[in-house]
């Protein structure tokens, strides 16, 4: 069983050979592959190593920022504004196709 108590866990973890950090964060940004980008606000950060390698445990808010090449591609294909473009995308949950066609059927 694992202790409940902070500092037990440390002690824990330092005689295993683990250290762990706390990193005082605002926001932290995760860039994913296809440009769009999640938000976690409010963050707990920690960071964990073990065996000389770095682990970073995030926690918080999590909210999916749209990319600025997605917003400029819908307001092209709708002949719309980039804020109109995002506001729907933001109602779309992000998805491009939905965005366009809400747009479009807007005329």
């Amino acid at each position: 069983m694992f202790p409940t108590d902070p500092r037990q866990m440390q002690r824990m973890m330092k005689q295993l050979g683990i250290k762990s950090e706390e990193i005082e964060a605002n926001e932290v940004i995760i860039k994913k592959k296809d440009g769009s980008e999640l938000q976690i606000r409010e963050p707990q950060v920690l960071i964990i190593e073990m065996q000389g390698q770095k682990s970073f445990q995030i926690t918080g808010k999590i909210s999916e920022a749209i990319s600025e090449e997605d917003i400029k591609m819908v307001a092209q294909q709708t002949n719309k504004t980039e804020e109109e473009a995002k506001k729907a995308l933001e109602r779309n949950k992000g998805d491009i196709a939905k965005a366009i066609l809400e747009l479009q059927s807007i005329d």
